[in-house]
C-alpha cells in the first residue's frame, strides 16, 4: 500500500449522515487526547492528514480517510468530562451507532495511554468489543514517555487491569521513535490483501 496516497474523505457529525458502506473499514477508538490523530498521521507518514490538537475532545465527528480498498475511520474520543451533556450524548450515539451498525468493520484499533491504568470507559469499550465479537487490537500510546522500569511495571499492571489481556494483540506505540508503526501497517496490509483475495 502506498500510504502517502491516503486522503481525507469526509466528516460526519451524526450517525444518520453516514453514507452506505462501500468498502472495508478499520476504525480507531479511544479516549479524548489519547493520540488517535497522531497515530493516523504516523501510519500514513503525513504531518497533518488528521488534525492533531492539544485540546481534548477536538474530534467531534467521525472522520473518514480513504486508501485503495480501505476506509480508515477516526471515531470521536470518549470520556472527556468538560463538554455539555447533550454533546456527550451525541458523541456516544455516534460511536455506538457506528460500532453497532452492519458496516464492514474489519478491525478496531483501540488506543490506551500506556502511562496510566485503563479508564472505566476503556474497560467498558474492551468489554463491548469482546461481547460484540468485533476484532480489535490495543495500541498503547506514548510508549516513549516511560523509562524501561516504569514501562515494565505498566505492562504488568495492564495484565491485571485489562480483561483477557493474554488473548489480545497489544502493540506499544510511540510517535517519537515510530515504535509500533510497522506492526500496525502489517495488520492493515494483511486485512487489505485478504479483501483483495475475496473479490
Amino acid at each position: 500500500m502506498n500510504y502517502n496516497k491516503a486522503e481525507f474523505t469526509a466528516a460526519y457529525g451524526t450517525f444518520s449522515q453516514l453514507p452506505p458502506c462501500s468498502r472495508m473499514e478499520i476504525a480507531f477508538a479511544g479516549r479524548s487526547n489519547v493520540g488517535k490523530s497522531t497515530l493516523i498521521n504516523k501510519i500514513f507518514n503525513r504531518k497533518n492528514l488528521a488534525r492533531v490538537s492539544s485540546v481534548p475532545g477536538k474530534t467531534a465527528t467521525i472522520n473518514f480517510y480513504g486508501l485503495e480498498n480501505v476506509y480508515f475511520v477516526d471515531l470521536p474520543g470518549y470520556g472527556y468530562a468538560k463538554i455539555a451533556k447533550s454533546e456527550k450524548r451525541r458523541w456516544s450515539e455516534l460511536i455506538e451507532g457506528y460500532l453497532n451498525s452492519d458496516r464492514d468493520i474489519r478491525l478496531v484499533f483501540l488506543l490506551i495511554d500506556m502511562r496510566h491504568a485503563p479508564s472505566a470507559d476503556d474497560i467498558q469499550m474492551i468489554n463491548y468489543l469482546i461481547e460484540t465479537q468485533l476484532p480489535f487490537v490495543i495500541i498503547l500510546t506514548k510508549a516513549d514517555k516511560l523509562k524501561k522500569t516504569a514501562r515494565m511495571e505498566r505492562m504488568e499492571g495492564f495484565r491485571e487491569e485489562i480483561p483477557y489481556f493474554d488473548d489480545i494483540h497489544i502493540i506499544p506505540f510511540s510517535s517519537q521513535t515510530f515504535e509500533g508503526v510497522e506492526q500496525v501497517r502489517e495488520i492493515i496490509e494483511d486485512l487489505a490483501a485478504e479483501d483483495e483475495e475475496d473479490i
